[in-house]
C-alpha cells in the first residue's frame, strides 16, 4: 500500500534527497495521517458517547489531536521546503522542527484534559454499552494505526525525518492506548467489571508520557545539539582521503534542519608544499563536498612544520605532558618561534566538556611544567572545546 501511494502521489520518488521529493514524502504522510485519523476519531468518539465509555471517547480525542498534527505536519514541510530568503539565508528547513515543538505540545494539552475527565469517571463511573461492532472496530482500530506507524517510520528513516518519526512512535503508543480500551470493554462485556476511567487514566497518561519524551526530541536540535559520531568520522576520513592532507581539526557542523549542514574546519597541509597545489586540494574537497553530500564545507588551511626536529621534538614533549595530565587532552596547529634565547612554543589544546579544570588553570599547569622541563620555553596556549 505504501509503496503504492508513493509511485502514484510522488515524482520521482527515488530521488528522495532532493528537497522537492522530500517535501512530496512529508506532505503524503500528512494527508494521509489526516484522512485515516479523522475516520478513526469519528469512530471513537461517537461510538463512545453512545455506550458512554471515557476511555474510548479519550482514545477518539486523543485520534482528533493526531489529525490536527498531521495537518501541522503538512504545513511545516510546505513551508520548510521553501528556498533561502534575504532575512533566512540558511533556508526554513528548521520549520519541520518547530512542527514538530508544536505537534507535542498538543498531545500534552490533549493528555492533560483526558487525565481530568478519567480521574472524574472513577469518582462517577456510569456503565457500559458494548456490542460485537465495537470490539471488531476497535481491533480494526488498533491495525490501521500500525500501519501508519510504520507507514510513517519508513518514510521518517528514507528522508531522515524527526517529525515523521516522531508521528510513528505517537502511532504505535496509540496502538497500545486502543489495546487497553479494547480490553477494558472485554472486561466489562464479560465480567461485569467496570475498569474504564483507570483505562482512561493509563491511556491519558501514556499520551502524557508519549508528549514530554516527543518535546525532548524536539527542543535539542532547535538548541543545537552535537553531531553523530559516525557522521563526524565520515565527514574527517573524507577529508584525509585527499592527497596532500596530513590531519584535521577545529570542526565544527551546524544543522539548519534536515539537508542543510554547514562545515567548518581546519585541513593541515605540509608547509613545504607549494601554496598554490595545496589550495587547489583544499577548493576541491569544498567542490566535492557540495556535489556529493549538498554540505556547504569551508576549510582553513594550516601549515604545518614536517621537517623540522626541533619542532617535533617539542611537539612529542608537550603530548607526553598533555597525557601525563589527563588521556582525554588533545592538541593542535602547534609550532614554535625563537626570540633571542628564549622558544615560543604555541599551540591549541582541546578539552572534553566538565573537564576538571578551569582554563587558567590548565594552562598554568602546562606552563609549569614545560618550563620545568625547559627553563627556555614560553608557552602561548588557547583552550578549545571539541564542538563535534
Amino acid at each position: 500500500m505504501r509503496k503504492l501511494l508513493i509511485k502514484i502521489f510522488i515524482k520521482n520518488y527515488q530521488n528522495y534527497e532532493n528537497p522537492k521529493v522530500r517535501s512530496a514524502y512529508g506532505i503524503l504522510s500528512g494527508i494521509v495521517g489526516i484522512i485515516s485519523n479523522l475516520f478513526l476519531s469519528g469512530f471513537k468518539i461517537i461510538t463512545g458517547i453512545l455506550i458512554g465509555s471515557i476511555a474510548l471517547t479519550a482514545d477518539g480525542i486523543n485520534n482528533l489531536s493526531d489529525a490536527a498534527t498531521s495537518v501541522i505536519t503538512l504545513i511545516g514541510f510546505k513551508m520548510s521546503s521553501m528556498p533561502a530568503d534575504k532575512n533566512h539565508p540558511y533556508g526554513h528547513e528548521r520549520l519541520e522542527y518547530v512542527t514538530g515543538l508544536i505537534i507535542s505540545t498538543i498531545i500534552l494539552v490533549v493528555g492533560g484534559a483526558l487525565f481530568k475527565s478519567s480521574v472524574e469517571k472513577i469518582i462517577k463511573p456510569t456503565a457500559l454499552s458494548v456490542d460485537n461492532f465495537t470490539l471488531l472496530m476497535l481491533a480494526v482500530a488498533i491495525i490501521i494505526k500500525l500501519w501508519q506507524s510504520l507507514f510513517y517510520r519508513a518514510n521518517g528513516n528514507l528522508i531522515n525525518s524527526k517529525t515523521l518519526l516522531t508521528s510513528s512512535a505517537d502511532s504505535r503508543n496509540d496502538c497500545l492506548q486502543t489495546g487497553a480500551v479494547l480490553i477494558s470493554c472485554l472486561v466489562f462485556r464479560y465480567f461485569s467489571l467496570n475498569i474504564d476511567g483507570y483505562i482512561g487514566l493509563l491511556v491519558s497518561i501514556m499520551i502524557i508520557v508519549n508528549g514530554v519524551q516527543m518535546l525532548k526530541e524536539m527542543i535539542s536540535p532547535l538548541i543545537g545539539e552535537a553531531p553523530e559520531p559516525e557522521f563526524v568520522e565520515k565527514v574527517e576520513n573524507e577529508i584525509l582521503s585527499y592527497p596532500g592532507i596530513l590531519g584535521t581539526h577545529d570542526l565544527v557542523i551546524h544543522s539548519y534542519g534536515p539537508g542543510k549542514t554547514f562545515i567548518t574546519v581546519h585541513a593541515e597541509v605540509d608547509s613545504g608544499v607549494n601554496i598554490k597545489e595545496s589550495h587547489e586540494i583544499i577548493d576541491k574537497i569544498e567542490k566535492d563536498f557540495m556535489e556529493k553530500y549538498n554540505i556547504d564545507l569551508v576549510i582553513h588551511m594550516d601549515p604545518i612544520d614536517t621537517t623540522s626536529k626541533e619542532t617535533l621534538r617539542l611537539k612529542g614533549v608537550t603530548e607526553r605532558i598533555l597525557k601525563e595530565i589527563d588521556e582525554k587532552l588533545d592538541f593542535h596547529d602547534f609550532r614554535i618561534a625563537y626570540e633571542g634565547e628564549q622558544i615560543k612554543i604555541i599551540f591549541d589544546v582541546v578539552i572534553p566538556y566538565e573537564f576538571r579544570l578551569r582554563s587558567e588553570e590548565l594552562r598554568a599547569e602546562i606552563s609549569k611544567r614545560l618550563k620545568e622541563y625547559d627553563s627556555r620555553l614560553q608557552p602561548v596556549i588557547t583552550v578549545d572545546l571539541n564542538y563535534a
